[in-house]
């Protein structure tokens, strides 16, 4: 292997390989610090794009980042690319590849079409060009429509997931957060808890319990416990009744390994999933979860930036066909996104990375308290999100999850996020909260006052 030469002001930098390209070419993030793979300054930062800008985007289906021999993820990306939908870019170098996105070819269908051609290294490369307003414009033309309950995806509209998580599992605890949620127009994307506890027993009981709340209610929306995917699979054999099958993922074999689980385990449970005929408008029934730093906090990354192996996490998950996916961008910590202005790119480049290979990004847009960041580089996060046109964010009562103890977003964020961009929930849930008078008929605004609405209030005595 020659390498990869570029030369800026008169010095001539040399990169030994396109995984090193890659890896010197991220903006500047403590993960890839940590991981000893970073540029060394500024101006090898800068060599690196420009180089990485000259190089086809064929060639990263000639030079794997991850050996193809050993790699069961790399495997997946190189024999599940489609020639014929690459075709159109096929002959572009990166840097090209930038500007067809940011023309007005590459309009919705467009990249509909592109992205079974597209693998994870070359968008990730693309991104490491690319402006934050470059990140935002162009996952603002791609739209990933999904469907199990509901429509998620649509233009014009962002779900959330309602997060009622309890430190102790308590089910009057959650029923409150799930109540709160709602009149705030929460939970449209999923009504989705961490569980406190692994026990297969307990996760059953959760389970019921969801099920009861969206089933007496008439609630157009899915249930999920994050829970691991054999525990899902386990819940299915023992007859609890399972929306979702869960599954936090990553970008390489060894990374995924150290979760517990390969691409047989992820198989069965989408079968397993499957069996259960719960959807009524769709099919797609997993939820994964992702997030820079994972595999090289499993020390799986091999010698991949941190950046890439993230999205190498979002080819796994179209495999399986999910009904939502996100990041939980800031959740590992500062020693691989140290601060806001890293989270806050992070984020954007995340979204942009899985939704031009076609998959259904959200994110929890997040931080941990040992963190430089504060809730205003969330709302700045959440707003450009919200721009970019993410599929879903969290709903967590004030912002502050107390099982799983970090700051992300709330009910009143998302309320925000519709009020000022003019976003409206899923249909299906939008006519549901019209129903119950949470929503208003009179611009879709949500009843806003210190009673409950009435038509919500009978359901609820209904049930008790």
């Amino acid at each position: 292997m020659a390498g990869y030469t570029h030369s800026v002001g008169g010095t001539n930098w040399r990169f030994d390989s396109l995984r090193e390209v890659m890896a010197k070419a991220s903006p500047a993030r403590s993960g890839d610090f940590l991981a000893e793979v970073a540029a060394g300054s500024d101006a090898e930062r800068v060599a690196a794009q420009m180089c990485l800008a000259q190089i086809p985007l064929k060639r990263f289906l000639e030079e794997a980042l991850i050996p193809y021999e050993t790699d069961e993820v790399t495997r997946l990306i190189i024999d599940g690319h489609d020639t014929d939908a690459f075709a159109p870019v096929s002959h572009l170098t990166v840097g090209d590849f930038r500007n067809w996105l940011l023309g007005d070819d590459a309009d919705e269908a467009a990249l509909k079409a592109l992205a079974p051609g597209l693998t994870p290294e070359m968008v990730a490369a693309v991104s490491k060009i690319m402006r934050v307003q470059d990140l935002i414009l162009v996952a603002q033309k791609v739209r990933v429509v999904t469907r199990f309950r509901n429509t998620i995806g649509l233009r014009g509209r962002m779900s959330t997931r309602l997060q009622p998580n309890h430190p102790t599992d308590e089910a009057a605890g959650i029923a409150a957060s799930i109540v709160d949620g709602l009149l705030y127009g929460n939970g449209d994307a999923v009504i989705g808890i961490n569980p406190a506890t692994d026990s297969t027993s307990g996760i059953c009981e959760l389970l019921k319990m969801l099920d009861a709340i969206i089933q007496r209610y008439d609630i157009p929306t899915q249930g999920c416990i994050l829970t691991h995917v054999t525990t899902s699979i386990e819940a299915i054999n023992r007859g609890a009744p399972l929306d979702l099958v869960f599954q936090s993922i990553a970008g390489t074999e060894a990374a995924n390994t150290s979760f517990g689980i390969n691409l047989a385990v992820l198989q069965e449970g989408y079968e397993a999933g499957l069996s259960q005929k719960r959807g009524t408008v769709g099919d797609n029934l997993m939820y994964f979860e992702t997030g820079q730093g994972s595999a090289l906090s499993a020390n799986a990354h091999h010698g991949v930036d941190q950046q890439t192996c993230e999205a190498r996490a979002y080819a796994v998950a179209r495999k399986f066909k999910p009904l939502l996916v996100n990041t939980v961008v800031g959740f590992i910590g500062p020693e691989y996104l140290y601060n806001g202005k890293q989270i806050i790119r992070a984020g954007l480049e995340d979204h942009f990375c899985a939704k031009l290979l076609g998959v259904p990004m959200g994110c929890d847009i997040c931080y941990t308290n040992h963190a430089e960041a504060d809730q205003d580089d969330m709302d700045v996060l959440l707003t450009l999100l919200g721009t970019a046109g993410i599929n879903f964010i969290m709903g967590i009562p004030g912002s502050d999850d107390v099982m799983l103890n970090y700051q992300t977003t709330s009910f009143h964020d998302a309320l925000y996020l519709r009020q000022s961009l003019g976003l409206r929930p899923a249909p299906e849930f939008e006519e549901w909260l019209a129903k119950m008078d949470i929503l208003r008929q009179d611009g879709g605004r949500l009843r806003m006052g210190s009673e409950l609405p009435p038509a919500f209030r009978q359901a609820l005595e209904r049930m008790a």
